[in-house]
């Protein structure tokens, strides 16, 4: 068992009020049974989006002074790229690799985990395999954005429609399989970029920012966003941990802008919250 203990070097945005949540959520989804261990299972396939999702939920965690909930972390960057062809196209066959991460999942359960996290969005295309036969809550990232949106009570801005929400991903399947049916479950309209702005704008983007290009990276992801809030969306969810990283904090468009990762930090710190004894 791998035991990992961050101390966040940096102030992440505002947690939110999670006192009232706590108190909330033990009639919830989480109320039904208690574990002792308090100790969450992070499971990933990015080094980056795990850490990312550590430093928040240490340092969220521990704002009133207490210390933060133990955790257990299980990452393998290896098994993306079993996930992925040439091309990065997604496999048709991914039962090996998908095999490897039930394994893991196991691992974290029986290392006391008394519930599991994949900060990964890229693995939330396969959430529903992968948590099968699960015996702790397993936190799917749509769910948890979309129980905060519906929860902040949105209006929609133009006047007759309904709340409109953007998905910027680097993969079609992703937002399709992580966003898509979570948000319009909840009566929300998803809108993505269309091919052109997908080839021209998104993807350029993320290539700008991986070879060092923040001004190409950021004017092109001010243009991808730009497109989708002319088009009425309320706020637009970054799916990816290189879109998040690309505008600096001072950007007025980051108040458009979700970090996915943020909500599934609040969900994993009620859960546990609300399963100790």
């Amino acid at each position: 068992m791998v035991q990992m203990y961050l101390q966040s070097a940096i102030d992440p945005s505002e947690p939110k009020n999670l006192d009232a949540r706590f108190s909330a959520s033990r009639s919830g989804p989480y109320g039904a049974t208690c574990h002792p261990s308090g100790t969450v299972g992070v499971m990933g396939a990015s080094s980056t989006s795990s850490l990312r999702f550590l430093e928040k939920f240490v340092c969220w965690s521990t704002r009133d002074g207490e210390e933060a909930p133990p955790f257990v972390i299980c990452n393998d960057p290896l098994v993306k790229k079993e996930l992925l062809s040439s091309g990065n196209q997604l496999t048709s066959d991914s039962s090996i690799a998908l095999g490897k991460l039930r394994q893991k999942r196991l691992f974290l359960e029986q290392s006391g985990a008394c519930c599991i996290v994949m900060p990964c969005q890229f693995l939330h295309a396969w959430h529903d395999e992968i948590s099968q036969g699960c015996s702790v809550p397993f936190l799917h990232v749509g769910d948890c954005v979309a129980k905060e949106l519906k929860a902040a009570d949105l209006k929609p801005v133009e006047y007759g429609s309904n709340v409109r929400v953007g998905v910027l991903a680097t993969n079609d399947t992703l937002a399709t399989k992580c966003y898509l049916d979570k948000l319009e479950s909840q009566g929300f309209e998803v809108l993505c970029p269309d091919k052109a702005s997908m080839e021209h704008t998104v993807l350029p983007s993320v290539d700008a920012f991986r070879k060092g290009d923040m001004e190409g990276a950021r004017n092109l992801l001010r243009v991808s966003l730009q497109v989708l809030l002319v088009r009425a969306v309320n706020t637009v969810i970054l799916a990816s941990d290189d879109l998040v990283s690309i505008l600096p904090d001072d950007d007025p468009l980051v108040k458009k802008c979700i970090d996915p990762l943020d909500a599934l930090v609040r969900e994993a710190i009620v859960c546990v919250s609300t399963l100790q004894p």
